[in-house]
């Protein structure tokens, strides 16, 4: 895990990354400048339980990549869940918490994962463990009303304008993040790579 100081407001991004592209990136710098962060941990995940493990290029493939992307000090590329074989992000929040008393932790992602947040393993106990920060991607815009989650967890919405105050808050708490967006998919680069 990356290195991190009592008192830091610390986002948290997790996923395949398969591949890392520039709108991944894009979410990371809204999620930097908009919550107000001080890091922000890009971790790159072993496998998505939800997703077909043969499609996954490898692990350190999808590191250096992720890494050839970010051009910002704050942003720590990792990989801790792989040595600790963790493979939900249920698991992940706990042992970020656990690890780390006194740093403010945020949970970041796409709009597009919004929808399917619901079938992740115990999303109960990830909405309820650290705030959560959904950025806004293409196609995925009203996906923070219609969602199971946006309507189990309605009351505990914050306005945009809270987002900068969204780290120090007690979760559950959520808030939907508008800025610009980038219409590249990994599912749609890994399909236009095996067509070429």
């Amino acid at each position: 895990m990356p290195h991190v100081e009592k008192g830091m407001a610390v986002g948290l991004f997790g996923g395949s990354f398969n591949p890392p592209h520039a709108g991944h990136a894009l979410v990371a710098e809204i999620a930097l400048r908009r919550l107000r962060l001080d890091q922000l941990w890009w971790i790159v995940t072993p496998g998505n339980p939800l997703k077909r493990a043969s499609d996954l290029a490898p692990l350190a493939e999808r590191i250096a990549g992720s890494e050839g992307l970010i051009h910002d000090p704050r942003v720590k590329v990792t990989a801790f869940e792989a040595a600790h074989h963790i493979r939900y992000t249920a698991d992940t929040l706990a042992l970020v918490k656990r690890r780390n008393p006194g740093v403010d932790f945020v949970w970041i992602m796409g709009a597009d994962s919004l929808a399917s947040f619901h079938r992740w393993q115990r999303w109960r106990a990830i909405a309820e463990t650290f705030p959560i920060a959904v950025v806004d991607r293409p196609g995925s815009t009203l996906a923070f009303l219609s969602s199971v989650m946006a309507k189990t967890f309605a009351r505990a919405r914050v306005d945009e304008e809270g987002a900068p105050r969204l780290a120090r808050m007690r979760a559950p708490a959520w808030t939907f993040v508008h800025g610009p967006r980038s219409s590249l998919s990994s599912t749609a680069l890994r399909l236009a790579r095996n067509d070429g």
